[in-house]
């Protein structure tokens, strides 16, 4: 992963591993659409605003920043670093006229409706194993062998909605309550006692 990166707003994560949040991932690709943009058009790195700046997640802010001159500081630290697309939507004078003015009828994936009994896909997994963070129930010995062999499409739903419900619940509580916005609510498994605790 490219490293030195602005980490951006400062803050480390927990013990062991004290991650200061300066790096950046997997390099993924970019498919940007637009009759603004000339066609064929290929970028792979931004020159600027920092000789090490990389095009990135955060690139979209900084561009809407650029584009409209906004006079608002930067969100963090790591838009303020990131390249911009501007320069892309900015080559032609006009919109082009050879684009598409109906798309087709997208094919169906399935044949048959999605079965809801059927147990979960790897991903699917993966999704409930994040949402068991939110929840507090990843400290649950048990919590993984039953996802693996019990869990459902409609209970792995059920359990993902339902978590990222409480914690977007606890966290506005805790707002109310005067933590700082940017405070991250613990939460306590929802198979045992549901409640929370608050770590700044």
């Amino acid at each position: 992963p490219y490293i030195n990166v602005p980490s951006p707003d400062g803050n480390t994560g927990p013990a062991p591993s004290f991650f200061k949040f300066d790096r950046l991932g997997v390099r993924v690709p970019t498919i940007m659409v637009s009759p603004w943009i000339k066609k064929g058009t290929v970028i792979s790195g931004p020159k600027g605003p920092f000789p090490n700046s990389e095009f990135e997640h955060s690139s979209i802010p900084a561009t809407i920043k650029k584009m409209f001159n906004l006079s608002s500081n930067f969100l963090t630290h790591r838009d303020a670093w990131a390249g911009t697309f501007e320069h892309v939507v900015g080559e032609l004078s006009s919109p082009r006229t050879d684009c598409p003015e109906k798309l087709p009828e997208a094919a169906l994936l399935r044949t048959t409706e999605a079965n809801e009994d059927a147990g979960l896909s790897e991903f699917q997994s993966e999704v409930v194993q994040l949402a068991s963070v939110l929840n507090g129930d990843h400290f649950l010995s048990s919590f993984a062998e039953e996802m693996r062999t019990k869990m459902s499409v409609k209970r792995a739903h059920e359990y993902v909605k339902g978590a990222v419900s409480r914690f977007i619940r606890a966290s506005k509580e805790a707002i109310k309550l005067g933590a700082n916005e940017s405070t991250i609510v613990d939460m306590r498994s929802s198979l045992t006692t549901r409640s929370s605790s608050i770590h700044n």
